[in-house]
This record gives structure tokens, sequence and C-alpha cells, in this order.
């Protein structure tokens, strides 16, 4: 099957990949002329395990290339997807959607054959919608379907969960769409693989209700970390202790700075929008965005604290060990080390960062935060040491390098990854997450 994937970022090159290793015939569009440049000499545009080793295997098969030019990629295409971002709009929180239905114009006046559209962009409810009527508008000639299939993508771990997925949603309205999905999919029915298929309605709000319930069970196991500070008990135990509990499970129940990264933040912030356009308020998802947001900084408090408060704290260094949002990406976008980054330079704080993969994206960002080759040589004089993401680079630091290292001894662990016996064993005071 000829499969065409218009937007080549991270879900469209990601999934592209995929398809063409089942075998399938892909197509990815991009109308970033030096994304394509890149792409064809072997150059990923972002970080993501596997990625590379994936697209040039296929490439070299023969089964996967790309293009700029749309009309002549989506040519003979049986499914045709939109994998564009879907940013949040400035001033209001929408999701923006002008990408989307740009490329439902241009798909609508380029068809030559029959096909499936499929939104692979996280939309609101009723784009599908629209996204048909921008098609049919322009090309009432040929017969099509637009269907919705989200995607539930981990960065660093993409590959895997396309491949192995927990489920497969599919939303479409006639026969047409889901037998065209249908053998789009084939390849994992062998598998075994669970294929939901909806209405598309349904299929969008799954995307947006899933991400707001994962970033509830992240801003929840917060809130109790900050209570667990309080009354001395331990958050590690605590989320053992719920986690094991079928009815909830473990995980996203680790307690940290706050979630960060490309969906949870603009997903929950749409779907309040789409709630308040329907009359029906999300009171809980509302308390989830505004928790998280007001925690990030908190975290920044934190480390000020360690080094003896605001007033103290005017004039020393800070390590920063990781920028991105998680670990496994060079993703920055909504990352909790900017806001902590921009807490500590905001109380006079020296601050130099090192990170395996972020720093080129983090440089535009945080332009008062000097950029370092490794650790150590952020840790060099450091009057605190931070860990803000959770590389496995950072979970066996020489730790007597460190102390040497640094000016003092403080280590600021904000995603628990040390043992705090082990840690005050060698002689650092020792602030962790939750942990009273």
């Amino acid at each position: 099957m000829k499969v065409a994937m218009v937007g080549s970022g991270y879900v469209g090159l990601v999934s592209g990949a995929c398809f063409a290793d089942f075998g399938h015939d892909v197509v990815c569009i991009d109308k970033d002329q030096g994304k394509i440049d890149r792409l064809l000499d072997g150059v990923m545009p972002i970080y993501e395990p596997g990625l590379d080793a994936l697209v040039e295997s296929n490439v070299k098969a023969g089964r996967l290339s790309f293009t700029t030019d749309l009309a002549e990629g989506i040519k003979g295409a049986q499914a045709i997807f939109i994998a564009v971002g879907t940013p949040s709009r400035r001033g209001d929180g929408h999701a923006d959607l002008s990408f989307v239905y740009a490329v439902a114009e241009e798909v609508g006046r380029s068809l030559a054959n029959d096909a499936v559209i499929v939104t692979k962009s996280t939309v609101p409810v009723g784009t599908g919608d629209e996204v048909e009527r921008i098609i049919r508008e322009c090309n009432p000639a040929h017969r099509f379907a637009v269907v919705s299939n989200p995607e539930f993508l981990r960065e660093g771990a993409a590959i895997g969960d396309f491949k192995r997925p927990d489920r497969i949603v599919i939303g479409a309205e006639d026969d047409f769409g889901r037998e065209v999905m249908r053998e789009v999919y084939r390849p994992l029915f062998l598998n075994e693989s669970p294929i939901l298929f909806t209405s598309r309605r349904s299929s969008e709000l799954i995307k947006y209700a899933a991400n707001a319930f994962l970033a509830t069970k992240i801003t929840f196991i917060n809130e109790m970390a900050d209570l667990c500070e309080k009354v001395g008990a331990n958050v590690q135990d605590v989320s053992r202790g719920i986690g094991m509990d079928g009815r909830i499970g473990a995980k996203f129940l680790h307690a940290g700075p706050g979630y960060g990264g490309s969906c949870f933040p603009k997903d929950t912030l749409a779907l309040l929008k789409t709630a308040e356009d329907y009359d029906s308020p999300v009171r809980i998802v509302e308390a989830v965005v505004k928790v998280n947001d007001t925690r990030k900084r908190a975290m920044g408090r934190k480390v000020l604290e360690a080094l003896g408060g605001m007033d103290a704290a005017r004039g020393k260094k800070v390590a920063l060990l990781g920028l991105t949002f998680k670990p496994n990406t060079d993703d920055m976008r909504d990352s909790p080390a900017i806001a902590i980054a921009q807490a500590l330079v905001d109380a006079g704080v020296n601050v130099a960062a090192y990170d395996p993969e972020g720093m080129e994206l983090a440089r535009p960002l945080m332009p008062e935060v000097s950029m370092c080759e490794s650790p150590y040589a952020a840790i060099e004089g450091a009057d605190a040491v931070a860990i803000v993401t959770e590389w496995d680079a950072f979970r066996a630091l020489d730790l007597d390098r460190v102390r040497e290292l640094a000016a003092a001894p403080v280590l600021v662990d904000l995603r628990n990854i040390y043992q705090p016996d082990d840690v005050r064993a060698k002689g650092f005071a020792y602030v962790s997450v939750g942990r009273g």
C-alpha cells in the first residue's frame, strides 16, 4: 500500500519510518526544504533512539522517501496522513489548527484518486468534520473518507510504542475508511495489537482524555510529595503502596518537578478550551494545569532554599543536570528546567548546565545559562548540584569526584534517583522530593 505522511516532525517521521518497516511504500512530505534536505542526507531533525537506523534501512530498501511536493507525494496514495503541529494558539490556549486546515485544502486541491485522509495530529473534537468539509469543497469528484487515528508515542520510546502499541484507536464514519485503515495496520493484526474502532469524534476526544488523565496522575503524586515532606512520609513508599492497586497502576506516579513536553501542556489547555466552548467545565483538569504551572517555579525555590535562602543564594553557582523535559529526547518544550533556571537567574544565581542531547535547543531558551561539555564541567565550583532530568548518565555520578569539584557538597535531586543514606554517607547535604 502507498502511504503519504504530510509532516515530517516527530510524529510524522516516526510513523512514516515504522509504516515503511511494515512493508508499505511511504512518502514523507514537509514544506521545510532544509528538513527534507537533511533527511535525504540521513540527518535526523529530532533525537529519538533507533530512528536514524530505521530511516536509513528503509530508504535503502526503497520503501521510504522524502519530498516537499505534496501533489506528487500523495499521488496514488490510498492513505494520506496529516501529521503537522497543533501548538497552543497564542492568547487563548486553543489548539492552532491552521496547519491542519492548510494541509486539508492542499490535499483537496491535489487529490487525484480515491483515498482515506487520516488526522494523526492531535486535534480537538469536531476537527475531522471541518477537514472533511474543506476537502469536499475543494474536490467533490473523488471518493474519500476522513478518519481520526491519534498517536500515543512516548518520546524516547516511540518506535517500540508504534510497533507494540497498547492499542490503536481509529475513528471512522464509513466502511471505506475502516477497511483502508485495517489494511494500513494489518501487520499489527498479526501481533494481536488491540484495535478500537470508534466514531471520529470519540477518537479525537480519547487522545485528549488520555493525556489529561496521565497529567492528573503526575500532578496528584506531586501534591502528595509536598504533603509527605510536611508529615515526614516517603512519597516513593506512598507511590508503591497506591500503585500496587490494579485500579490505579504504578505508571506516572513518580514525584518530580512537574510535567512538560510537546503533549501534556498544550493538550490539557486545548481540552479546557473545548470544555468551555461546550459549557461543560472540567474542573479537575483546570486544577491540574494550575498546580503544574506553579510547581516548576516552586522547584526553583527548593534549590534556592538548599543554598541557604534567597538572600544567601545571590552570587552563588548552581549546576543543573538535565534540561529536556524527560530523558532520551532533545525536546525542550515546556521543560521544567526552563522555569527552574529562570527562578535561579532571577535570584542572582549563576547557572551552569549540561544535558546529553538538549543543549542546542536549550541555548536560545536560557540565554543566561552557561552550557558545559560534561556534567563534571558544570559541577566544578558549584555551590549546589541540581538533577532536573533523570538521564541514565546522572544515575551513577562519581560522588567523590562531585564533592571534590563542587564548592559545597549540596545535591538537590528533583527526580529521586539516589538513595538519601548513600548520598549523605558521602558527605553531602541531600535534598529530594517528597521524602521527609
